[in-house]
């Protein structure tokens, strides 16, 4: 009997480590999430104009992480480590929903972290919604290497060509919490599907360039670049080449965590159709569509417990 359950003790813990453990390449972000691409900014205190040819922009990294997450700070290292080299520009997303150990998120930003690309649990990069990385162990000869060459891959921006146009960007400060961003965009050609993308809309992110948290359990204790919000300027309609539009808005800044330190952002973002919601009767899930999503490992740990009540059972 205790032969028994010492065996699926060591089962289960091994199933567990393993699946921790492997190294997860980068794939493609899912079917029907659009690229984004942009990285214009200013500190929200100064206003200022800018403009700049598209394929003359950042790669952009959003990164998932958490004040509580050890695996993340290496991850950030790595990003940190590549930045100048490869002119990447991050964006940290840190969890907040169910979460009590990292106040830098928000409950917005997190759901439409997850929305977008279906995951909860951090570390996990982004390059330009497109390419993304899960977990912090790689085949490569390090972290380094593989980030460095998801940036170079994003030379498009995952549109599948060179980007050729500009993008115009100025910020009008009006007080400590206000101000007026204003946006032109002419992208003159592009390979996506007029079909499955709709539309192309204008974001202003704004950004913390560090945050102070002595009580993150990964010991970072500064963490950097922390998206305090997103709020959208404008849409334009994807019915032709080339892409053209312009908006101007008047935003309120969210608060920084500590400090005086906001950014303001330019950040463009494709998007395609909202599909429908299934009937009950289209459910395309054999058992049912209520049922909660899986818990990792959660099949074999479920095999693992039939192999163990019939160990139990030969050995009574």
């Amino acid at each position: 009997m205790r032969e028994a359950k010492l065996i699926i003790a060591i089962l289960i813990l091994t199933s567990l480590s393993s699946a921790v453990s492997i190294a997860a390449p980068s794939t493609s972000t899912p079917e029907g999430v659009g690229p984004l691409f942009g990285g214009q900014s200013f500190d929200a205190n100064v206003s200022s104009v800018t403009t700049a040819n598209l394929s003359e922009l950042p790669p952009i990294a959003e990164v998932y992480t958490a004040t509580w997450c050890s695996n993340c700070v290496d991850v950030e290292h790595a990003l940190e480590n590549i930045e100048n080299d490869t002119h990447l520009q991050q964006y940290h997303m840190h969890r907040a929903i169910n979460e009590a150990q990292d106040p830098l998120g928000s409950i917005e930003l997190d759901q439409r972290f997850h929305d977008r690309y279906g995951i909860y649990s951090p570390p996990m990069v982004v390059m330009n919604g497109s390419l993304m990385k899960v977990g912090s162990v790689t085949d490569y000869d390090s972290l380094e290497s593989e980030y460095t060459e998801m940036a170079q891959s994003m030379n498009s921006f995952g549109l599948g060509t060179p980007m050729d146009g500009t993008s115009f960007f100025s910020w009008n400060s009006t007080s400590e919490t206000t101000g007026v961003a204003s946006w032109a965009l002419e992208l003159k050609e592009h390979s996506l599907d007029p079909n499955t993308t709709h539309t192309l809309s204008a974001y202003a992110w704004v950004v913390e360039h560090s945050a102070n948290f002595e009580e993150g359990t990964n010991g970072l204790g500064d963490y950097p670049d922390v998206v305090r919000g997103i709020i959208e300027l404008g849409e334009i309609a994807i019915d032709s080449d080339p892409i053209i539009g312009s908006g101007s808005s008047e935003i309120t800044l969210p608060a920084a965590y500590d400090g005086n330190d906001l950014s303001v952002h330019l950040i463009y973002q494709f998007n395609a159709p909202v599909e429908e919601p299934l009937d009950e009767e289209e459910c395309l899930i054999p058992e049912g569509c209520e049922e909660e999503e899986s818990v990792p490992a959660a099949s074999l740990l479920a095999s693992l417990c039939v192999v163990g009540a019939a160990a139990l059972s030969r050995r009574d």
